[in-house]
């Protein structure tokens, strides 16, 4: 559904987008991370029709983004993370004028217009002046705006950014309800919203694409993917003796626990039972994984921040 080759985009000397290849596929949900000025705005901004591109190539739903600009944004729904609204409209008014601005012709925009209040939980809200809504409830409307034209993709630029924990759970369980109905490109700084809801993440650093793929895909290439923490009670040097005999080598840690990582191809299971038969102690034997957030942080070598 969404279709990136080779993009690039310069600023004079600054390269902000290098040569990314990236593909969507239609019902996803992306994450897509990166730390500051790392190209996600940018990418977002091309794929939007805000920006043109150096060279390369992106396509929404069939359509490309540079040659077929107003097909390709009839596709698209996108809200970004400071929505621009008037302080002065009421929010159907609002909605029903951007109802209109989408194309929809005038018998459908008030069924379009209820379905997405009701979707984005904004019905108690139609009369409101959106000048009067909470943070929260101006996201809302944002996204509703983006639903409006009934898109098959839908592109969100730190969605939750200001909002509180509660909103944020809102947002999120609007989004999660969108997987399989629209493709959704989701760019946001807190990783652990991203693990909830997306079925695969990207991580651009300096304008590059640094890792592509699911949690687990993740885990396999840069994760702790065949380590494992053991303990057994008493001394722990029968175990290093041990694990050192079967040619494994152990990190100690400070309790004496011990992390090691087997080759490729070896059974965790078969090392459980390989430690029983010879009569060790075994307390604790814990197959380790890491978060997306330590995966995130080892590829980017910065912390998490907020986007420029």
């Amino acid at each position: 559904m969404i279709q990136i080759e080779q993009l690039t985009r310069r600023f004079h000397d600054l390269v902000a987008v290098d040569a990314i290849d990236l593909a969507v596929e239609a019902g996803e949900i992306l994450g897509f991370l990166g730390p500051n000025g790392a190209g996600k705005t940018t990418t977002i901004r091309i794929l939007t029709g805000f920006l043109p591109a150096t060279s390369g190539r992106a396509q929404v739903a069939g359509f490309d983004v540079a040659t077929q600009s107003l097909a390709a944004r009839r596709h698209i729904g996108y809200c970004p993370e400071n929505v621009p609204l008037p302080t002065d409209a009421r929010v159907e008014e609002y909605l029903e004028y951007r109802g209109r601005l989408k194309g929809l012709a005038a018998r459908d925009r008030a069924r379009r217009r209820d379905e997405v209040l009701d979707q984005c939980g904004l019905s108690d809200m139609r009369r409101r002046i959106v000048g009067q809504l909470s943070r929260g409830y101006r996201q809302r409307v944002g996204l509703a705006d983006a639903l409006m034209g009934d898109p098959k993709v839908l592109i969100l630029d730190e969605p939750t950014g200001g909002l509180d924990p509660g909103q944020r759970r809102d947002v999120l369980d609007l989004v999660t309800r969108l997987k399989g109905q629209r493709t959704v490109m989701l760019s946001s700084h807190v990783l652990s919203e991203v693990e909830d809801v997306c079925s695969r993440v990207a991580i651009i650093k300096r304008g590059r694409i640094v890792a592509n793929g699911t949690r687990e895909e993740l885990e396999a290439s840069v994760g702790r993917q065949g380590e494992v923490r053991i303990s057994v009670s008493g001394d722990p040097a029968p175990l290093v003796a041990w694990l050192a005999a079967q040619g494994l080598q152990a990190s100690a840690e400070r309790n004496g626990s011990q992390v090691v990582r087997l080759p490729a191809g070896d059974d965790l299971a078969g090392l459980l039972s390989a430690l029983m038969q010879a009569g060790l102690p075994v307390v604790r034997f814990e197959p380790l994984t890491r978060s997306l957030q330590e995966i995130y942080l080892d590829l980017t070598s910065e912390r998490v921040g907020v986007e420029s």
